[in-house]
């Protein structure tokens, strides 16, 4: 009997984007899959119910995911939907479970296997299923676009009989995926473009896209990377040259875009209020970061803000959304690249590996319980109680057999200068 997988329509009504496409629905027939796609599940990117219909799927309700074998989403599932899951069912989307410990624990007791893309690690082999990765490159363009539609100014240098129209200065703060593509959009909108990172082998990659690099060259810098390619969090001494610098450079740049996030962590502050009021009138910055708290200080989720000074901080959420049609084929694509990986080719059936690297990494919650050691809870082995040692040799009154509270083991140092998704 052939498995069915489910693509509901997203809850949370900001978001527009789909976990399937026409093309990974016949993919997913090819692979011996039935696929049931909630009905309006891809309106607000575009693909209408006949197109999936026409590579395969059939169109059903929501209540179709209390049958799904497998289901895939864009967001983690809420608790009214994971109410309608079956024990065993495989949910693959974006988990962001960090700070949502009751969430993830829910989706153990209800017995899913609930694997976060996000997580998928940065091998050759998981390229293709980088959720990150495809996301953040098309933030990185739409933010360059937002910052154009506000600036309302030409970016390119134009030289016509009436005058000239000066180039408009772009300043990217971070060079991972997002930041470098928007590098590149900017540069291709005809803008002069710099750019920062911490991390010593951005400078060449900001380079080869015909920007400026701009940053503190110390010792520090040069081995500020860790081995996975992550910036190494840097010292205060470093931290005050940088800001030193940075907000020199700021006050010349018409349009600043920033992209810095630090994984299971609020994004960094960046831009402070007295650098945002030292900009010219007229100028924009785009907050990348802003749905983990923002880069910039000022930055409102969700909103374009005018300060007194004429300088507008955009803070869109959602922004690969904000292209909802191009965001969904290739988050789709991500899906079905690793969704292919716990099909077997034999029997054409589940086959979750659990010493798969992709599944170690990914696999949040697994028959009934938490399995990803970011976020299962440590067991308190009790003390024994030694008579004339504990306090009163009673176990009540023994402070020192109280569990200790521990760091959350992911709070990693590195940062990843990436847009949200």
């Amino acid at each position: 009997m052939a498995r069915t997988v489910f693509i509901p329509k997203e809850v949370d009504q900001a978001e527009p984007r789909v976990a399937a496409s026409p093309d990974t629905v016949k993919r997913m027939k090819a692979l011996g899959l039935d696929v049931v796609v909630e009905s309006g599940a891809g309106t607000a990117s575009r693909i209408p119910d006949a197109e999936f219909e026409k590579a395969g799927a059939s169109i059903g309700s929501a209540g179709d995911a209390g049958r799904a074998d497998i289901i895939l989403k864009v967001r983690r599932p809420t608790s009214d939907e994971i109410s309608g899951y079956r024990s065993g069912t495989v949910v693959i989307a974006i988990m962001d479970p960090y700070d949502r410990q009751d969430a993830v624990d829910a989706m153990g007791e209800a017995g899913l296997s609930a694997f976060a893309m996000e997580f998928m690690p940065r091998i050759t082999r998981a390229q293709v299923m980088d959720v990150l990765s495809s996301q953040a490159n098309l933030a990185g363009y739409q933010a360059v676009v937002d910052a154009a539609a506000v600036y309302d100014r030409a970016l390119p240098m134009m030289m016509t009989a009436a005058g000239t129209v000066p180039a408009a200065k772009v300043f990217v703060m971070g060079a991972g995926v997002a930041g470098l593509q928007a590098i590149a959009t900017a540069r291709r909108l005809g803008a002069v473009v710099t750019a920062t990172d911490v991390r010593p082998a951005a400078k060449e990659q900001v380079a080869s896209l015909g920007a400026k690099f701009v940053a503190v060259e110390d010792e520090e810098f040069k081995a500020a990377e860790t081995a996975g390619g992550y910036a190494k969090e840097m010292s205060k001494a470093y931290q005050d040259k940088q800001a030193a610098l940075v907000a020199e450079h700021i006050a010349k740049q018409d349009i600043v875009i920033t992209t810095a996030l630090i994984p299971g962590r609020p994004a960094p502050k960046l831009v402070s209020a007295a650098m945002v009021a030292a900009m010219k009138p007229g100028s924009v910055i785009v907050d990348l970061a802003v749905e983990r708290g923002g880069n910039v200080e000022g930055a409102k989720p969700g909103e374009a803000v005018t300060n007194d000074n004429g300088v507008t901080i955009v803070g869109y959420n959602n922004v690969p959304g904000r292209i909802a049609a191009s965001a969904s084929l290739l988050y789709a694509r991500n899906l079905f690249a690793f969704l292919e990986t716990l099909i077997d080719k034999n029997t054409r059936d589940l086959a979750i590996d659990r010493d798969d690297e992709l599944v170690k990494a990914t696999l949040l919650t697994h028959e009934g319980q938490v399995v990803h050691p970011n976020f299962t809870r440590p067991v308190v082995e009790p003390k024994p109680i030694i008579p004339g040692q504990n306090r009163g040799d009673d176990p009540a009154t023994d402070v020192s057999a109280a569990p200790q509270a521990s760091e959350d083991s992911e709070a990693s140092t590195s940062a990843k200068m990436e847009g949200g998704v």
